[in-house]
């Protein structure tokens, strides 16, 4: 063979490897997002969806009575503006800046689509009544409902991240899961999310 006749042979699998990579970008067949609000629907106009608390500002010190040095209550939460469409409410609250890696405080989900709120000292039962059967899983302790911070002392400023996802379905996801497991649960099914950072350090 001649080399001018290598030479296109070469030309032509390379050609053939460009086309079959755009055809798979077209796709989309790219690597899935472990984080659901990164594959949320984008459907209809985008929405500002707020969480706030009265309790504390976003990027602001948690007060001592929602630590682990304190009374460890849930703290009151509040949201606005939520997408079209909303059938439940889920929650992860966690810290990324444990020594450990990510610690988890909090995983509630199934709250009502008409709540705008959350009391403060949400009960630590796998199931709640009070918020229309809502249901809790296992933090990083582990056990059921919220623990607050309680970071050691001298590691500095820790951030802990409540993070509200809008669904648009309700979860069959039983009572007690952990976050991994609400996650998958939730993938393909955020609307859309809202988050509140507080930090606390000892």
């Amino acid at each position: 063979m001649r080399p001018s006749d290598v030479l296109r042979l070469l030309v032509s699998a390379l050609l053939i490897a460009v086309a079959a990579l755009a055809t798979a970008a077209c796709d989309g067949k790219g690597p899935a997002s472990s984080d659901p609000g990164k594959n949320a629907k984008t459907e209809g106009p985008a929405m500002t969806f707020a969480l706030t608390s009265p309790a504390f500002k976003n990027d602001a010190r948690i007060p001592k009575q929602y630590t682990g040095e304190g009374k460890d209550l849930s703290p009151p939460l509040e949201w606005t503006a939520t997408p079209e469409g909303v059938k439940a409410f889920a929650l992860i609250c966690d810290d990324p800046d444990a020594p450990r890696g990510t610690w988890d405080h909090w995983i509630l989900w199934n709250i009502p689509a008409d709540r705008t709120k959350l009391p403060e000292g949400v009960a630590r039962t796998e199931t709640l009544p009070d918020l229309g059967g809502a249901r809790q899983g296992r933090n990083s302790w582990p056990k059921i409902g919220y623990n607050g911070p309680m970071p050691p002392p001298g590691h500095g400023t820790h951030h802990y991240h409540l993070v509200l996802y809008a669904l648009d379905t309700v979860l069959d996801l039983k009572p007690g899961a952990d976050k991994k497991a609400l996650l998958a649960a939730m993938d393909k099914h955020v609307l859309g999310k809202a988050t509140l950072t507080g930090t606390y350090s000892r």
